[in-house]
């Protein structure tokens, strides 16, 4: 039997993109997904694009707390990738969107042209800043529906045309943080706007407040169906990736109750 080459680093950057949007319950070799994947790579088989994916998930600490183990040699293979993106999380995620849109033969403003269909007047640095913050914030609402199962973690809403990943630390305040799975909510669009504009907010022990600003419209039927049956009630938190404590500190520091 001949045996398969080394996974090259571009491989594993596109492993470890799916690893990224992919719920570890998935991770198998029948999902459309890796099969997806394998295709592209074409090289390797789904069961071994499954078996990278789960040998990420033992380099991540989530799941190491839970048990899972890889093979020592896969383990040391993807530990670098891990590291990498922990140390340089914007640019490990828009080169892994490059390298998948090569292996598919697209330029990265094909691949996402529902993002970039607006820039044709843009050139250099400029578009080429803009496509990177646009296709990071695409992966990132990717991540964090995953991690909270697509549901809004005020309301419960499932349909994921109406979500956001909304950012507790906000997007500008910490490009460390930015691309941070621990620093995002999964919130529909009008929880996520009263959140971004301190109409709401959540506190550590995961709990909905609602600002002085706000609890001036308790009059108003809106407030009471939409608001006031939420407040002091704690937001639904995901089994991997909760909240930091830090940034929800960040948040409640600038409140006003």
């Amino acid at each position: 039997m001949t045996k398969s080459p080394n996974w090259t680093r571009e491989e594993l950057i596109l492993a470890f993109n799916l690893y990224l949007k992919l719920d570890f319950g998935k991770m198998h070799k029948g999902n459309p997904e890796v099969i997806k994947l394998a295709g592209i790579l074409g090289r390797r088989t789904p069961d071994s694009v499954a078996m990278r994916l789960t040998n990420f998930a033992s380099v991540d600490p989530y799941h190491q707390k839970r048990g899972v183990k890889g093979m020592t040699g896969g383990y040391n293979q993807v530990k670098p990738i891990w590291n990498e993106f922990n140390s340089n999380r914007e640019n490990l995620v828009y080169e892994s969107e490059q390298i998948l849109a090569n292996y598919k033969n697209e330029t990265i403003e094909e691949a996402y042209s529902e993002l970039t269909f607006d820039l044709t007047g843009l050139k250099g640095e400029v578009k080429d800043r803009i496509v990177k913050v646009r296709i990071n914030q695409s992966v990132f609402r990717q991540m964090i529906l995953k991690t909270y199962e697509n549901r809004c973690a005020v309301s419960g809403i499932d349909i994921p045309e109406l979500l956001v990943a909304g950012h507790i630390m906000p997007w500008s305040v910490s490009e460390q943080e930015r691309l941070n799975p621990e620093n995002g909510i999964c919130l529909s669009n009008l929880y996520d706007r009263a959140y971004e504009k301190g109409l709401i907010c959540i506190d550590t022990d995961h709990r909905i407040l609602i600002s002085k600003q706000l609890k001036e419209k308790k009059n108003k039927d809106y407030y009471i169906r939409f608001f006031e049956k939420f407040e002091n009630q704690a937001i639904t938190i995901p089994k991997s990736y909760q909240p930091r404590k830090e940034f929800l500190e960040y948040r409640l520091e600038r409140f006003e109750k």
